[in-house]
């Protein structure tokens, strides 16, 4: 029998921390009087996975984010209280942190462009201010490691100054600095998986040479948690990593024989500048350039821990802290068993459109440009659904592969995130999936998606996928309506949509022609499947 990823990791990160946390009441759930706690950052890669740890813990969480209604696909949305608050906004914050005892300060401004660093400033002021008046006992913030004495990259630079600023809060604060998390879905993850598994041989920068000290994602959770315990006299930071110290050839190596690929062809040239090597990881794995630059800057430097003073306050987990080649099969096995949970592209692209749908075509903000088609299909609403649900990612957009795919490269080349993010799961969608350069803004289960372009437009785009049952909600047939709209920006935008328009009859309704053919031919399977059930009994 297969080892499932629930065989490898049974257990929430709590079950090592006995002691140290509030644990659960009899009906399973956080006590009434378990201390709250306040979680930013819940729609990225590691907030997201924190907050159910939290709530495995006995904590009771306040999940916060600008746009909660995001969250609603999340298997914890029902058992946190879910508010709505910008962190950089002092009234906002500081409502959302009353009452709370620790708060998770989990946001960056990772590749949003040249005013990053001003943008992280100004929100980690505003965070301190706000949670030393609302009388929070403790920050939690998850910064970055670097070596003492250096010129830091920009990244780098400003993670480290995010954490200066909440050590000088007034309010007693753990800062976790880490290197290279290890976790299925994690944008350095991805970066070494595909670079490893699309590149037999390759021209590698020099700083594939230096030492990193990676840390799997769950012992970056299980100190997140075990942080919240910590004494109110301490006030710090510290250095987290695994066991293993490696370079970042190593690390591809190791990667290689963990995925049972052959041994790597390495070849290390001095040319390769940061912004090079940036540019060559965007065309080779589904990292975009604005995320790669910085990933790789902060790799020009040897990231190593100097102590391990953390494990005075989170002792070390009886079983010792994950190394790399578990870490890597751990996380290779939840890409198997499409259990990723959050992926590094669960953040949406920074600069990219989050305006909501204008309900009504009149649209009271300007022009809309509207392409609907609808067409009758001989499946059921079921069968359509099915299919709709599985679209992007590998299996592509039903149409003129070629366009899509040269429309997505187009995008990485300005800095879009293109069609390489895929899916987060190949089969089911929850609202804020990324799905390749698209991100979804709304499921109604069994008749709508709606999916928000995050590609690089001159304006504001949608795709609304909808299926309308003709009669029983069981038979066929089913109309498959489909809508695309753009608010263009400018006349930049109104050129834009022009342009593009005489091809929607070959890239959106040869779509709608070859979904509703796969929906057709899986209704068809499904009817055989009875017919030959039926004969055999």
């Amino acid at each position: 029998m297969a080892t499932s990823v629930d065989d490898l990791l049974p257990a929430p990160v709590a079950d090592t921390l006995q002691g140290m946390v509030p644990g659960l009441g009899a009906d399973g759930r956080p006590r009434p009087d378990a201390p709250l706690v306040a979680v930013t950052g819940v729609t990225g890669y590691v907030g997201g996975r924190l907050v159910p740890e939290l709530l495995a813990a006995g904590y009771r969480v306040r999940a916060i984010a600008r746009h909660p209604d995001r969250l609603r696909g999340r298997d914890w949305y029902g058992d946190a209280e879910v508010v709505a608050a910008d962190a950089a906004d002092p009234e906002q914050i500081r409502a959302a942190l009353d009452g709370t005892q620790v708060a998770y300060y989990l946001i960056h401004s990772l590749g949003s462009g040249p005013r990053f660093e001003a943008t992280d400033r100004h929100t980690a002021l505003v965070f301190g201010q706000a949670a030393r008046d609302a009388g929070v006992g403790r920050i939690v913030y998850l910064g970055g490691l670097y070596p003492e004495g250096e010129d830091l990259s920009p990244h780098l630079a400003s993670r480290t100054e995010v954490g200066e600023i909440l050590l000088a809060s007034g309010v007693p604060t753990t800062v976790l600095r880490a290197a290279v998390i290890l976790g299925s879905g994690s944008a350095s993850f991805e970066m070494m998986r595909y670079l490893t598994e699309r590149l037999p041989a390759m021209t590698v920068p020099r700083w594939v040479e230096n030492r990193i000290q990676p840390i799997a994602i769950r012992d970056v959770l299980r100190y997140l948690v075990g942080s919240a315990a910590m004494s109110p006299d301490v006030s710090r930071g510290f250095d987290i990593g695994g066991p293993d110290v490696l370079t970042y050839r190593d690390m591809m190596q190791r990667y290689a024989e963990a995925a049972d690929l052959k041994r790597r062809i390495i070849v290390g040239v001095p040319v390769l500048t940061p912004k090079l090597s940036s540019l060559w990881v965007s065309l080779v794995t589904p990292v975009p350039g604005g995320l790669a630059r910085p990933l790789v800057e902060s790799l020009v430097h040897e990231v190593v821990c100097d102590e391990h003073d953390i494990a005075e306050h989170v002792p070390d987990p009886p079983d010792g802290l994950i190394g790399f080649d578990r870490a890597v099969r751990l996380a290779l096995r939840r890409v198997h068993d499409a259990a990723v949970t959050t992926r590094w592209s669960s953040a949406a692209v920074p600069g990219a459109p989050s305006d909501p749908l204008p309900s009504d075509p009149d649209w009271a903000g300007g022009s809309l440009f509207v392409d609907e088609r609808r067409v009758t299909v001989d499946a059921s609403p079921a069968a359509l659904w099915r299919v709709l649900e599985a679209v992007g990612g590998e299996r592509g957009w039903y149409s003129w592969g070629l366009a899509w795919r040269i429309r997505g490269l187009a995008d990485r080349l300005v800095g879009g995130p293109g069609l390489r993010r895929g899916r987060r799961d190949p089969l089911q969608l929850l609202v804020d999936d990324a799905v390749d350069f698209w991100r979804v803004e709304e499921i109604e289960e069994g008749s709508l998606i709606r999916l928000r372009a995050e590609m690089r437009v001159p304006g504001l785009a949608w795709l609304e996928l909808r299926v309308e049952p003709t009669g029983s909600p069981d038979a066929a047939p089913t109309v498959f309506a489909q809508r695309a709209l753009f608010h263009p920006k400018g006349l930049l935008g109104q050129v834009y949509w022009w342009s593009v328009y005489p091809f929607h009859g070959i890239v959106f309704g040869g779509m709608q022609r070859n979904i509703a053919r796969a929906a057709e031919s899986a209704e068809r399977a499904r009817t055989d499947r009875r017919v030959s059930a039926a004969g055999g009994s």
